[in-house]
């Protein structure tokens, strides 16, 4: 049995504990990003197969988070952070040591179960944290999305250039296993819980449904979005959703209060999180291709793998160093008009992107205004969602919310890798985008931040931010 720790340390340290879980979550989804050219050979399959072990984390990161956060509000928000990070350990150390497919992706996917950590950190925030430092210590927690990622990259880039690639995977057990003693003796389990039982048959219904959805995102381009087989799981998963939400609004204890959920402030922030986590993504998978296609297109800048990482990597500083701006935002302005400043920023900096993409300093400027947008709107989501839902359902909410920038995220690889390779062009026998194709994706990435804009426009006006800690602190 977890010991409860008797009182919280000081808030400085209770926050980076908090936010150090985070990035080593986070981090999960872009581990091994470098090494996806040579997955085929390391795991002696085909590259169609290969790819599985990309789309396994990021189904299970979607698939858990709604989960965990509910199973956080019903039995205790650090106990479930404890155990998402007793399954990022167990499976980096299953994908440590094999060179197996099947078990390769049955690591990457326990490894995906750790993205729950975040609203549930989010979460414990809120309880346990005095008001006035609950809006910078959940920016610095909502940047870690994003930060993870951004500096995991060029970090795993390195490592796998020098070193065998199975030190990424003992590097991250690791990681989740000091992660997981900090929480233990540095976090007290949150006193706001719901009791209720747990809708078992929901958590059945919602994690069929999402496979169902998000197979066919990621797969559909691979398939072919005409398909029999994309179609039968889009199809399949429109009708076990609405079956599931049928039953969830039939229901005393639900898994997602849908009730809740069809506010106007909660509904138009997932709409605007979709959007948001859409253009993120599509910094991610365009950015390293351009900065590392070969100079003689024309335009693509030669770099090698860890370069390219690195150019990259200042995005992240910024996400994680406008953490206290962003706090500051949501205390005088709102989150609202805080999530509208941070969608237009990261629609600048792909404006930016699409008219000056001639060299390395150019990219790394775009993608540091884009950053900076991104960590701006990912701080303004969970306060909005917070200042509108009960105290006894901000874990199941901030998980739910998280899911919608997963979908955004999934969506964007899909619509993105599919655009790229239908405007590519051959140099040297190898396909590659075109500078079109680039163009053409950030002008779509603009476009989905502008949506997300638009959608933040339909939230109501507060005209104070709401409370984000519970009334008993």
């Amino acid at each position: 049995m977890v010991k409860p720790v008797d009182r919280a340390p000081s808030p400085r340290v209770f926050v980076v504990v908090l936010a150090t879980c985070g990035l080593v979550a986070s981090f999960m989804q872009t581990l091994v990003v470098p090494l996806i050219p040579a997955f085929p050979r390391l795991l002696s399959t085909s590259p169609s197969d290969a790819s599985w072990v990309v789309t396994a984390t990021l189904i299970a990161g979607a698939v858990v988070m709604p989960v965990s956060g509910r199973l956080g509000d019903l039995y205790g928000k650090r106990r479930l952070l404890l155990i998402s990070l007793g399954f990022l350990v167990a499976g980096s150390v299953v994908s440590a040591l094999t060179s197996s497919l099947a078990l390769m992706v049955v690591g990457r996917g326990l490894q995906g179960c750790a993205m729950g950590a975040i609203p549930l950190g989010i979460s414990i925030m809120r309880d346990e944290l005095a008001p006035e430092r609950v809006g910078s210590a959940i920016s610095v927690m909502s940047s870690t999305l994003g930060v993870g990622g951004a500096i995991g990259l060029p970090v795993s880039a390195l490592v796998a250039q020098n070193a065998d690639w199975h030190v990424l995977f003992w590097a991250s057990a690791g990681l989740g296993l000091v992660c997981g003693l900090l929480i233990l003796f540095v976090v007290p389990e949150s006193p706001v819980k719901t009791p209720a039982p747990f809708d078992y048959l929901g958590a059945v219904g919602l994690t069929v449904g999402l496979v169902c959805l998000l197979l066919p995102i990621v797969k559909g381009g691979e398939w072919g979005w005409g398909s029999g087989r994309t179609l039968g799981f889009a199809g399949t998963a429109v009708v076990i959703l609405l079956i599931w939400g049928f039953y969830q609004l039939r229901r005393r204890d639900p898994l997602v209060d849908l009730r809740v959920s069809a506010r106007r402030p909660v509904l138009f922030t997932n709409l605007a999180s979709i959007m948001i986590g859409f253009a993120l993504y599509s910094l991610a998978l365009s950015f390293p291709q351009l900065l590392q296609a070969p100079a003689s297109t024309g335009y693509g800048l030669g770099l090698m793998m860890v370069q390219a990482g690195l150019c990259l990597a200042p995005n992240g500083v910024v996400m994680f160093m406008l953490s206290p701006v962003s706090a500051r935002l949501i205390e005088r302005y709102g989150p609202r008009t805080t999530l509208m400043v941070g969608a237009t920023t990261i629609a600048a900096g792909y404006v930016f992107a699409t008219l000056l993409m001639d060299n390395a300093f150019e990219l790394i400027t775009a993608s540091i205004i884009i950053g900076g947008g991104v960590g701006i709107a990912y701080a303004a989501m969970p306060a909005l969602i917070m200042g509108s839902v009960p105290v006894t359902e901000t874990a199941s909410a901030n998980g739910l919310n998280s899911l919608m920038r997963s979908v955004g995220t999934s969506t964007s690889s899909a619509v993105m890798a599919t655009m790229l390779a239908s405007l590519a062009i051959t140099v040297g026998g190898v396909s590659v985008p075109s500078a079109e194709g680039f163009r053409m994706s950030f002008a779509v990435a603009a476009g989905a931040a502008l949506l997300g804009l638009a959608l933040t426009a339909f939230v109501p006006k507060q005209r104070q931010p709401e409370p984000l800690v519970a009334s008993a602190h």
